[in-house]
């Protein structure tokens, strides 16, 4: 047996067909048995059959396998769980027969609170605390839930019964076949599923309420949560209904199932599990209140609800072959959500918006310790990292320059249609869309991804003029400003003076020279600006020489470039300067050019990187941190003054989302007037829940506001935060108090809000909302708390992915040599597989840091510039 420990993979000579699986669990136990008949194909001579199984305890003496050629059942005499590779062994006394029998196992095991597996989450109905039965299995959980072969190739068709109390719901992937009732107790029988992945198998009991609807072609089409919330699931499922329509034409095949659910469940560790016709949420992203809700919150619920239905096609019924193919799954989902909500609501201009999962890959894979985006999986410890900005971000980020440089017409009509027929119910790898892309589209698409997909990081193209030409050079972009290996070929766009005036080609080699009259026809004029990377379509960064800067300056603020032009400009220029390749000064002079900015993702992207500089400089001089804070005040007053506090009679959902965020920016900056009007605003939402003072769209910037003001000797406003998140049933309204109550000055309070984040008030899930935005001054205090708690930290959150989330956001705010070696230190003996890639992240992120602030320290006069540019 001992020959089936520590493989990567399953073995082949046993293949499943189809899993009868029968469940049972108890809600008040917080246990389950079940019990399961697998049809598997001997494919090859063996006395064994290997499948996966964790966390729960097989009957041996259930364990039997009969050959359909044959009615005597073979009993298993050794029967094995390996716990570390998570396989159970059965050994059987004669070798099994080619051809295909049945697998029988009976198990045992616990509702965990883990949020994975077959776990427990809790609710309240009528004042009672009660428990719901939910699986989340992706990527590799199905196993702690029933004996399987728990690896996406492992495809097999399901038929799953339910054995619940009467009054509870039960859902599966499958619409009820039959169900029994037999005294308090009813027995559920679903249709069988299409052939699927393990990880794609889902089960929910609890007490729900619903709202339904179809689609265009009868499918029935439900959002389910708790019971007294169906109002609030009316938005999802209007998104939902006109989603599953928009991708039926997109991949031009019909939804393959005959119902829908979408459920929000209370304690949920991702964002959401495109589980197969029963999708699960997070209450924040499937929930909206009209009454209650923000704008961006509303945005949230559409495009995750978007991507995830773009997974029932793209995903479940063609899936990855394995996990290191995960990429295309969630890169194309990310990106046709985009394509889907343009289609829904073109107002939200979503592709502007686009720019920040674009910016939040470039910012992860400039990082030495990134990793390619088909990245080799060998342990399923290592799969739940790579579910990070490089598969979802950069990987919409690829395809999208890819569809820029195809076209939409042969990229999706002839393509994407073409691939999803071929690989529906089975798997595939990277290599076969490319390989339909090529087919289609007559481009090298294999060799020109390849350079994008399988090798880390980007590159940063630098431009200048010299003799009337346009001489271009590649090298890989890294934050730390260190050379890189690598070389792209690269989708280059141009514009000269004029969206009229634009080229596309392809950068090859290391360099290229261009003689611009012959690329554009004629000659260009002098003082005439050039944008590279039009519209942002290429995943990579540019760097200008100062003349060139110098007039896309002059272009940003005549306001002569497109709000996506301005964006890239701003954020080549921010990264450019963290990586020591420009100064502070020249993006702080870039930046005064965006006094007059009005664009909702223009201003939000600055609105990130100014509480980035602030932080930055605080580490290098307090005094020049008290000048860039005046310097971003003056910066955001035109939209502040714009604004105002008054939401406008039909003004635009983008407005409503900006007009939060600048005046959380003026709040986090001390600006006196806003402090003072969030203060005011904030004591009448306490005097009433409903005042018209406060609408959602601006409670957080008066909960920043509040938490600037609050200190040891005053508490009053964060007990009174405390007390609107103990009032509210409203999970949205929990986590924006809570990502607001750390940004306090003070780290007496900073330590008081991580005493709460641990206490039974919040839920698991929700503790990290509490740690993203911990201010300068409690940046130590969060640290010191993270080491004391971390045994904690890691037997509650451990198992998962979340754990990252906790070293992410506590270590990479450091900017000190110092703090890297004693984070190196206190995890050389506690960090596991499944952190390794988030640590050595995090820490380089702190020598990033710390090398920038050195830099800052040796540019000459910039407190003086500072003052003088914020004078202006």
């Amino acid at each position: 047996m001992d020959k089936f420990k520590g493989q990567p993979r399953l073995p082949k000579f046993a293949v499943p067909k189809r899993y009868d699986l029968r469940l049972i669990p108890d809600l008040i136990a917080c246990t389950f048995t079940g019990t399961v008949s697998i049809d598997v194909d001997i494919v090859a001579d063996t006395r064994f059959i290997v499948l996966n199984a964790a966390d729960i305890s097989v009957n041996d003496d259930s364990v039997s396998f009969t050959p359909l050629t044959s009615s005597k059942a073979l009993a298993a005499p050794k029967v094995d769980l390996f716990e570390e590779d998570e396989i159970l062994v059965l050994e059987f006394a004669e070798i099994l027969p080619h051809g295909v029998g049945v697998l029988q196992l009976g198990f045992s095991g616990i509702l965990n609170d883990k949020l994975k597996g077959f776990y427990k989450s809790t609710y309240e109905h009528n004042g009672e605390k009660k428990n719901m039965a939910v699986t989340q299995f992706e990527p590799a959980d199905a196993r702690k839930c029933f004996p399987c072969w728990d690896e996406p190739a492992c495809k097999a068709t399901f038929k799953i019964t339910l054995e619940v109390p009467t009054e509870l719901v039960a859902l599966s992937n499958m619409p009820i076949m039959d169900e029994k009732v037999d005294g308090n107790v009813k027995v559920v029988s679903y249709q069988e599923s299409p052939i699927m992945s393990t990880y794609l198998v889902a089960i929910v009991v609890g007490l729900f309420d619903y709202v339904e609807d179809h689609t265009s072609d009868g499918i029935k089409v439900r959002v389910y949560c708790q019971v007294g919330k169906a109002d609030q699931g009316k938005f999802a499922l209007h998104v939902g209904a006109k989603t599953l329509d928009l991708f039926k034409e997109y991949f031009a095949v019909p939804y393959p199932l005959p119902k829908m659910d979408m459920i929000a469940i209370p304690d949920f560790a991702a964002g959401a599990m495109e589980n197969y016709g029963l999708v699960t949420y997070r209450e924040t992203v499937l929930l909206y209140d009209e009454q209650h809700s923000a704008a961006s919150n509303k945005q949230r619920v559409a495009i995750v609800v978007a991507h995830e239905l773009a997974h029932q096609w793209f995903g479940n019924l063609v899936t990855m072959e394995w996990w290191t193919h995960l990429w295309p799954n969630e890169g194309f989902a990310t990106w046709v959500s985009y394509l889907a909500i343009d289609s829904l609501f073109p107002e939200w201009k979503i592709w502007t918006q686009f720019l920040d999962e674009s910016t939040d890959g470039l910012r992860l894979d400039g990082l030495e310790e990134s990793h390619p985006i088909e990245v080799e999986v060998n342990h399923v410890a290592e799969i739940d990292e790579i579910f990070d900005a490089i598969s979802y971000m950069k990987g919409a980020s690829v395809i999208r320059m890819l569809q820029s440089y195809l076209g939409a017409e042969v990229f999706q009509q002839k393509s994407l249609a073409a691939y999803v027929k071929k690989h529906a119910y089975s798997n595939a790898k990277t290599e076969d869309l490319w390989s339909a892309l090529e087919g289609e589209s007559g481009e090298p698409v294999n060799k020109l991804m390849s350079f994008w997909t399988k090798q880390t990081g980007y590159p940063v193209v630098s431009a200048k003029i010299k003799d009337g030409k346009l001489e271009l050079e590649q090298s890989r972009f890294l934050s730390s400003g260190s050379p890189g290996e690598g070389q792209w070929i690269v989708p280059v766009t141009v514009c000269c003076g004029s969206y009229d005036m634009r080229k596309n080609f392809l950068l090859e080699s290391k360099s290229g020279v261009y003689d611009l009259k012959e690329l554009f026809g004629c000659s260009i004029a002098d003082g005439a600006w050039i944008k590279i990377n039009v519209d942002q379509a290429g995943f990579y960064r540019v760097k200008y020489d100062d003349t060139l800067a110098a007039g896309l300056r002059n272009a940003t603020e005549n306001q002569s470039l497109t709000s996506i032009d301005r964006y890239g400009i701003l954020d080549d220029s921010f990264a450019l300067s963290m990586a020591r390749q420009q100064s502070l000064a020249s993006l702080l002079t870039l930046i005064t050019g965006y006094k007059k900015e009005l664009d909702y993702t223009v201003l939000s992207n600055l609105i990130v990187i100014s509480y980035k500089v602030v932080k930055i400089s605080a580490d290098a001089n307090l005094e020049l941190m008290s000048e860039i804070k005046q310097l971003f005040i003056g910066v955001f007053q035109f939209a502040a003054g714009k604004l105002s506090w008054e939401p406008k009679q039909g003004e635009s959902h983008l407005d409503a989302m900006l007009r939060g965020e600048v005046l959380t920016a003026l709040a986090v900056f001390g600006h006196d007037e806003t402090l003072k009007e969030a203060t005011r605003r904030f004591d009448a939402f306490l005097a009433d829940r409903n005042t018209s003072l406060l609408p959602p769209d601006l409670r957080r910037a008066a909960y920043v506001a509040v938490m600037q003001r609050a200190n040891k000797s005053d508490k009053s406003g964060y007990e009174s935060l405390l007390r609107v998140y103990r009032e509210t049933e409203m999970s949205e309204e929990k986590t924006r108090i809570l990502g607001s109550l750390a940004c306090c000055p003070d780290p007496s309070i900073v330590q008081d809000v991580l005493t709460f984040v641990l206490s039974d008030e919040v839920r698991n899930q929700d503790a990290l909302y509490g740690l993203y935005d911990v201010s300068w001054e409690g940046r130590e205090v969060a640290w010191k708390w993270l080491q004391e708690k971390w045994e904690y930290i890691e037997e509650t959150w451990g198992s998962g992915f979340l754990i990252t989330r906790f070293i992410s956001a506590l270590v990479s705010p450091f900017a000190s040599f110092e703090k890297a070696k004693e984070v190196e230190e206190f995890f050389a003996t506690r960090s596991k597989p499944s952190m390794a890639r988030t640590l050595k992240q995090g820490i380089e992120r702190v020598h990033i840091n710390a090398n920038w602030v050195e830099s800052i320290r040796k540019e000459d006069n910039l407190t003086q510039l500072v003052a003088h540019l914020s004078s202006n």
